[in-house]
């Protein structure tokens, strides 16, 4: 703990999906005063902006949209940043920590935002792929779709995972997201759907063994969160959500030279020092939101964060302990999979599912009695892992 007790007192995304009636600027705000509107605080209460964004400056010729998200709201003479990192969302909420723990601010606003459907699927691939190393991979025609077929392709030679337990995440997920008004893809699927006789018109491959609905869809959206000391929390709702603990951690930027490619050590690190910060064990977990851009980090990111044991992870989708009513419900808002991936929104979209969970507010798929809820947002292909653990006051 770094100084005062820190909590969620709002939070506010929009839906997820093609939003071609909002730009840039809208997904931000949108939220934004949905999130201040909820929590009662007045715009003059705020006292720092915290955004997080990737792709602002390369689709919608946006930059500096922490200052851009001042100036909308009317708010000036306070911090205003953009965080751009591959757990923007997170490390977004890291900064506005930070800055309440300090007593830099009593209240800050975070909000994630991206607009990804102005530009085609092989663009938008490029860009995020940028994320890759600049000399080893990259160069050489690396994408993430690439680099996860190659990851899941290990993990199902070294663990006995099958393309079948995969699609056991998109199945549970997409479930989900049929309950969640913001998510992006609305649509049950079924085991038979994505590998059945029509497989190849369903489900066709991206890079094998990773088909279509083992990744995320590309999305526009916003989300926000407000974020207050306790004390100040505590004039303004009788069920702040508290910010418990938190950790980030890198790796290795290039897979290969991992030690071990199929182990998230950034996703291990991270969420180790969040529990130890928090007092907790993975067992005491209650709900998860997971970093599930594509169906197999589901399975290893449950092993690496500690619920399973290394290898099991595919066994516990199996018994459904990973579904709601399950043992640790994991992705309850559908997840990147279903509820859809706006990368700089992502993350904290994960947090508003913990904060409406750990509230009782997810209704039609509130995991009951949640206390305690974690989140995982992921960086790179792992080179980067940002996690929280969060507790119902």
């Amino acid at each position: 703990m770094i100084g005062r007790k820190v909590a969620l007192i709002g939070a506010s995304m929009t839906r997820f999906g093609n939003l071609p009636e909002m730009d840039l600027l809208k997904l931000m705000v949108e939220p934004s005063l949905a999130a201040m509107d909820l929590s009662k605080i007045d715009l003059k209460g705020v006292g720092a902006i915290f955004v997080s964004n990737m792709l602002g400056d390369a689709l919608s010729k946006q930059t500096s949209l922490g200052t851009a998200l001042s100036d909308a709201l009317g708010v000036y003479g306070i911090p205003a940043e953009r965080i751009e990192n591959g757990p923007a969302g997170a490390s977004a909420l890291r900064y506005a920590y930070l800055s309440v723990s300090s007593g830099e601010s009593n209240i800050a606003l975070v909000t994630g935002v991206e607009k990804m459907r102005v530009a085609s699927t092989d663009v938008v691939t490029d860009y995020i792929s940028s994320m890759s190393h600049p000399y080893a991979e990259y160069p050489s025609g690396a994408t993430m779709p690439s680099l996860a077929g190659m990851f899941a392709r290990l993990y199902m030679n070294k663990y006995g995972v099958k393309p079948e337990h995969m699609g056991m995440v998109a199945v549970k997920n997409h479930d989900n997201a049929l309950k969640n008004p913001y998510a992006h893809l609305k649509k049950k699927i079924t085991l038979d759907y994505l590998f059945g006789k029509d497989a190849a018109t369903n489900n066709p491959f991206v890079a094998d063994p990773i088909r279509l609905y083992d990744a995320a869809p590309i999305s526009d959206g916003g989300a926000a969160l407000v974020v207050a000391d306790l004390e100040t929390a505590k004039q303004y709702t009788d069920k702040p959500v508290i910010i418990e603990g938190y950790g980030e951690a890198t790796d290795r930027l290039a897979v290969h030279e991992r030690e071990d490619p199929t182990e998230l050590r950034a996703v291990r690190v991270a969420s180790q020092r969040a529990m130890e910060m928090a007092g907790v064990t993975p067992q005491d977990i209650d709900v998860a939101e997971l970093h599930d851009a594509f169906t197999i980090l589901e399975i290893a990111e449950s092993e690496d964060v500690g619920f399973f044991k290394k290898g099991e992870g595919h066994l516990a989708l199996e018994r459904g302990d990973t579904s709601i009513g399950g043992k640790i419900p994991i992705n309850t808002s559908g997840g990147h999979k279903a509820r859809g991936h706006p990368v700089g929104a992502s993350g904290i979209a994960q947090i508003v599912e913990i904060y409406w969970q750990l509230r009782g507010e997810a209704f039609g798929r509130q995991v009951e009695g949640a206390k305690l809820g974690l989140t995982v947002n992921l960086g790179g292909f792992g080179s980067n892992a940002v996690s929280f653990v969060f507790r119902r006051a």
